[in-house]
């Protein structure tokens, strides 16, 4: 068994023209919550497309679980969330999940799909209701409940918490948390280094393409923000002005 879920290894990427990633190294472990950070524009969506194989690198390899991530076999174990994500208008919530479940050939179990609505409070009339009547936070719960009940060992969410309300962010963070108790990892892209400080074993910053920073929050705060009691804020402003 690879001792990384997900590994990078000088990934390059250009984009009309332009540097995106250059050469970006990175490896997560398996069972981990792990946050990348950066500012708009930084890569951080093209660096989780690279690895869908939504888009092709110029340059680098990438590796799931050991497995080339070009092979459609190395992506099975992973479960992805969008940032914009949007269920077809004309589904129920019910249907929108069983049919995800079913092309993952997930039985359908009624106390697992109530146990990750009751986590996330999606409630059961919410999914009897078309998606066209979901609000922004509501289709971001739909998109994380099935997420967690696809059973994939390895989540990869782009800014999970949009659109989540307070008590919903926190709902969530529980969630994950039982979700690493349970030997699964994430993989997240957050503009909240609040929440990457809370919840995250290990955080990422990824500026002008290439990883600046890689360590546990402390010590990010330790290393740019000038001592443990540091905000993780001003450490990531201090790491991406250098």
């Amino acid at each position: 068994m690879s001792d990384c879920a997900i590994r990078y290894h000088n990934v390059h990427k250009q984009l009309g023209g332009a540097a995106v990633l250059r050469g970006v190294d990175l490896a997560i472990r398996p069972g981990e919550l792990f946050g990348l950070a950066g500012i708009n524009g930084a890569g951080k969506t093209t660096l989780l497309h690279c690895l869908f194989d939504f888009c092709t690198p110029d340059a680098g390899e990438i590796a799931i679980f050991g497995q080339a991530h070009a092979r459609s076999a190395a992506r099975a174990p992973l479960s992805f969330l969008p940032e914009r994500f949007q269920a077809p208008y004309y589904l129920s919530g019910n249907d929108f999940l069983r049919y995800v479940l079913g092309l993952q050939q997930v039985r359908w179990d009624d106390d697992a799909v109530r146990a990750a609505i009751d986590a996330l409070e999606l409630s059961p009339d919410a999914l009897r209701r078309q998606a066209r009547s979901y609000s922004k936070g509501m289709m971001q719960k739909l998109g994380l409940a099935a997420c967690l009940l696809s059973g994939k060992r390895q989540l990869v969410l782009d800014e999970p918490m949009s659109g989540l309300d307070p008590k919903a962010r926190a709902l969530f963070k529980r969630a994950l948390r039982q979700l690493r108790a349970q030997g699964r990892g994430a993989f997240l892209t957050s503009h909240a280094l609040a929440d990457i400080d809370e919840l995250c074993d290990r955080m990422a910053i990824l500026h002008g393409g290439r990883m600046v920073f890689v360590g546990t929050p402390g010590e990010c705060r330790q290393r740019h923000g000038g001592g443990p009691a540091a905000s993780l804020e001003q450490a990531f402003l201090n790491c991406i002005a250098q």
